[in-house]
């Protein structure tokens, strides 16, 4: 495993790496158990967010490996159907996983995303429209959201 660490217009990003796979894209500097050290696959990432954060890219090219619980493994899979520049709903996410009343679990698998940016958990908004929790902060979020609507601000 690898770690490495930029600095971006949303401030330090953490990016980590097993087998050739992006497993964690992550806000701040914590605690990896991994080598410090910037590979190429990790470079590759670096260069795609930023691509990104300058409004050059809209989808990501990189292999990521998705890890949770079943249930969470479900949801990232169903975020990343939802298409540059379009919100969903933590409900709406829940019926496409054809269980309803599952709302508040996927609130939570969001807020447990590992891969940043990459598995766009930023953009799910509350039912009502509203900005809701995001574990890289709601400034963040809004940034976000807006940079993928920078035509259009919608928060």
């Amino acid at each position: 495993m690898y770690v490495y660490y930029y600095e971006t217009t949303l401030g330090k990003m953490g990016i980590v790496t097993e087998n050739d796979q992006v497993i964690q894209v992550f806000f701040g500097k914590k605690r990896v158990i991994a080598e410090e050290k910037e590979t190429e696959l990790i470079r590759e990432v670096h260069n795609q967010i930023h691509e990104y954060l300058m409004g050059d890219r809209k989808q990501f090219d990189i292999p990521i490996k998705i890890t949770g619980t079943p249930f969470q493994k479900k949801v990232y899979k169903a975020l990343l159907k939802i298409p540059y520049g379009q919100t969903s709903t933590y409900e709406q996410i829940a019926k496409m996983l054809n269980n309803p009343k599952a709302y508040r679990a996927v609130g939570l698998s969001n807020g447990k995303n590992p891969i940043a940016i990459i598995i766009p958990c930023h953009r799910v908004i509350g039912k009502n429209g509203n900005l809701t929790g995001y574990a890289g902060g709601l400034t963040r979020k809004k940034k976000l959201l807006n940079l993928e609507h920078k035509n259009n601000e919608i928060l």
